[in-house]
């Protein structure tokens, strides 16, 4: 591989202009396909092979025309102090607004407040339901713009009205954090590279990257059914790994010019060997992204696939567009060692022979590789205490920060009507099969009233056939507590009973039962999707480094850098710790998706920094250093860029933290604090430590597996056989002369 990549190298140098033309002729036709593209809303959601997803089902075949998955408003009224909904002004404003809301052309049905007992007890507070035709993401501006008018209409009335539901879901914005995380990105590549020029390029083309793989996400967004956080999800990965893989590429070059090697030839070797750690770190990334299909959830496989793509974008363009870059840079991105005159260069040097600061932590770790060991795992273990108390949920209005209106919606119908009507249960009886349906439907009502934990339970509702009906129950607990999901639970075990009895199907759906169902999907797959993921990456990681521990440590390293990165999350988001400085207004259970989200990413980087960091340690020991002076060696030349690295990685996750979205701020957080914890304290400090002590060992593969695997030469050990040959035909060729 290496060879092959060292011609690339010396033929995407040379050949620039053909390079970087195909480049920008690509991101053009991606950006126009953008441009043409309806723009993308919010991904339909289905959980395939769950109780609620059949129900569902069942409500679109047996209820036509019902809009089972259309968007949904809540218009809460709130009378002024000392007043009731029901005094004649308010009411007939309430009445103005219905009649308002429901000449909308997507409009199906909207609810009365005063004939549907939308009024709450005290008479403070009523709501009216509107259901359109079209899902959320299809969902006409001026549906929108109107059912904000109307709210506005009843507001100069007196009265206060919030809107909640999925009708005014808005595309997630990232805030200015990201720009701020892209700046400290720079000052990172400025200081590390020693120029201004070389810092700009791996910019540059990380954003050629995330331009094109973002570009062509929202081209295919609504063919392919792509949310607008898949596009955010992608841009953020992109980015990051994008920076980092330029980065290694002009680092390695920067290294071989300081040998004294010519440009063309140093980008070649920069290539051929920066450039093979490129390939499997990238390799091992798309292996965690596509591999989040086993959980069978296609939101979440199409965000995985999506990033997956921008990552193999970012290796293609390290390995192309980056020669042909420092081609047109010429003698302006200098060796290593040298700053520009703008940044101290030409000034003399105090200390020349000093060692670096990678040197010098690496001789401490090695001199100390047990107690270092030790303090490591201790720390990592503390962090991840909290992970214990780990409470899955997803994210409803009430998480919504309070400026929100949806988030006001959701504590007036609270306070009017219970915690629990924020999370009402949809029962669906399907009595299809039953001699009297009407007896079944009664039966299920009955036996759902008697559950603990219920406020109200509906009268059967049936379709026109009369075989199926459904049953609205209103929990008396909030949505995402304990309690609701027992009586969820307690519904279907009665619903089993009933089955038996009758031979009715009793299936309960609804956004909290969906709920409930993803997170014990994504239970059940985070064991096989770690078994899939961390066994293809290890048999990966094998082939690299041709030893059986080093891979060994490095996914038991993951698993403590990802247990401590979780154990963050939910001092922050679960329990409050900083909630303040992180912007979380609402705590409460973790995203649903956030723990096997972050397994797949954060497994994908942290094999990154494994691959980079310990095949120059490999690198150094191929060439005959003893382990521990190779372990010195390695960090001597890769732990200033690895750290540099990491600090930009984090910059440009903790950049999304500032989004409007939840799952996006969560998700920022939990990625910056693993790759912090992974890239520190793991890679950093526990691989040198463990190689320290295994010495030699660490190198050990069995003789029949090492003529079994493919030499993939990521050490460049055949460009080193090429010089000793080059430089044999140099002194025979000296020999005959003299």
């Amino acid at each position: 591989m290496a060879t092959f990549l060292y011609r690339l190298g010396r033929f995407s140098f040379r050949k620039r202009h053909v390079v970087a033309l195909f480049w920008v002729a690509l991101l053009a036709l991606a950006g126009a396909g953008a441009a043409g593209a309806p723009a993308a809303g919010n991904s339909s959601f289905s959980i395939p092979g769950t109780e609620a997803q059949k129900a569902f089902d069942l409500l679109d075949e047996r209820f036509p025309g019902a809009s089972a998955d259309g968007a949904t408003a809540r218009v809460v009224f709130k009378a002024p102090d000392g007043q009731k909904m029901t005094d004649p002004g308010n009411k007939a404003a309430v009445q103005e607004t219905v009649d308002e809301l429901s000449g909308g052309a997507e409009v199906a049905q909207v609810s009365d407040p005063y004939q549907g007992g939308g009024v709450s007890q005290d008479g403070t507070i009523a709501y009216a339901s509107v259901t359109y035709k079209v899902p959320g993401m299809e969902l006409e501006e001026t549906s929108r713009e109107a059912l904000q008018a109307a709210a506005e209409d009843a507001r100069d009335s007196g009265l206060t009205v919030e809107i909640g539901g999925d009708a005014l879901q808005a595309v997630p914005e990232t805030g200015s954090a990201e720009i701020i995380g892209i700046g400290v990105a720079a000052v990172v590549l400025v200081i590390t590279l020693g120029s201004l020029l070389a810092a700009g390029l791996p910019l540059l083309t990380a954003i050629v990257g995330v331009g094109i793989g973002v570009a062509t996400i929202t081209a295919l967004a609504s063919t392919l059914d792509l949310g607008s956080t898949t596009s955010i999800l992608a841009s953020m990965i992109g980015l990051a790994v994008g920076i980092d893989y330029a980065l290694f590429v002009v680092s390695r070059y920067r290294a071989e010019l300081a040998e004294g090697r010519e440009r063309e030839e140093a980008a070649g070797r920069a290539v051929g060997t920066a450039g093979s750690a490129v390939v499997f770190a990238g390799l091992t990334v798309v292996i965690a992204l596509v591999g989040l299909s086993v959980v069978n959830i296609p939101m979440l496989t199409k965000m995985g696939v999506a990033a997956a793509g921008t990552v193999a974008v970012a290796v293609l363009i390290a390995l192309t567009l980056i020669p042909a870059v420092l081609g047109y840079a010429g003698r302006r991105v200098r060796p290593a060692g040298e700053k520009s005159k703008l940044l101290g260069g030409g000034r003399a040097k105090d200390k020349a022979d000093r060692p670096n600061m990678g040197t010098r932590w690496a001789s401490f770790v090695v001199r100390r590789p047990l107690a270092v060991l030790l303090l490591g795992i201790v720390g990592l273990g503390a962090a991840a205490v909290p992970a214990g108390s780990l409470e899955l949920g997803l994210p409803d209005d009430g998480s919504q920060p309070t400026s929100t209106t949806q988030r006001r919606a959701y504590d007036l119908l609270s306070d009017g009507f219970g915690p629990g009507f924020n999370g009402p249960l949809v029962v669906v009886v399907d009595a299809q099969g039953s001699d009297d349906p009407q007896a079944v439907f009664r039966q299920a009502g009955d036996e759902i009233k008697a559950l603990d934990d219920v406020v109200n339970v509906a009268p059967a509702a049936p379709n026109k056939a009369g075989d199926t009906a459904t049953i609205a129950v209103i929990p008396d607990a909030k949505p995402s507590s304990a309690a609701t999901e027992d009586l969820v639970h307690d519904i279907r075990a009665a619903g089993a009973g009933i089955k038996d009895d009758t031979g009715a199907d009793v299936l309960v759906t609804g956004a909290t039962a969906m709920n409930i169902d993803v997170s014990q999907k994504l239970n059940d797959a985070l064991v096989p999707y770690l078994v899939l993921v961390v066994g293809l990456a290890f048999l990966l990681l094998i082939v690299v480094f041709r030893s059986i521990l080093v891979p060994l440590k490095a996914a038991l390293g993951f698993l403590l850098s990802v247990l401590a990165a979780l154990g963050a999350v939910v001092a922050v988001y679960q329990w409050g710790w900083l909630s303040g400085l992180m912007g979380v207004e609402e705590t409460g259970p973790i995203m649903s998706m956030m723990p096997i989200f972050m397994v797949g990413v954060v497994f994908g980087l942290a094999m990154d920094y494994e691959v980079f960091l310990v095949t120059r340690i490999r690198e150094a020991h191929v060439h005959g250093e003893k382990p521990s002076q190779a372990v010195v060696t390695g960090f001597r030349y890769s732990a200033r860029v690895v750290t540099a690295a990491a600090v930009i990685m984090i910059a440009v996750f903790s950049g999304f933290i500032g989004s409007s979205d939840s799952m996006v701020k969560m998700i920022g957080f939990g990625l910056a604090i693993a790759v912090l914890f992974d890239a520190f304290v793991v890679r950093m400090t526990l691989v040198p430590a463990v190689l320290a002590l295994l010495g030699a060992k660490a190198w050990w593969l069995p003789k029949w597996l090492d003529r079994a695997l493919p030499n993939v030469d990521v050490e460049g050990e055949s460009l080193a056989v090429h010089d000793r040959a080059a430089d044999k035909d140099d002194e025979d060729k000296e020999l005959v002369r003299a």
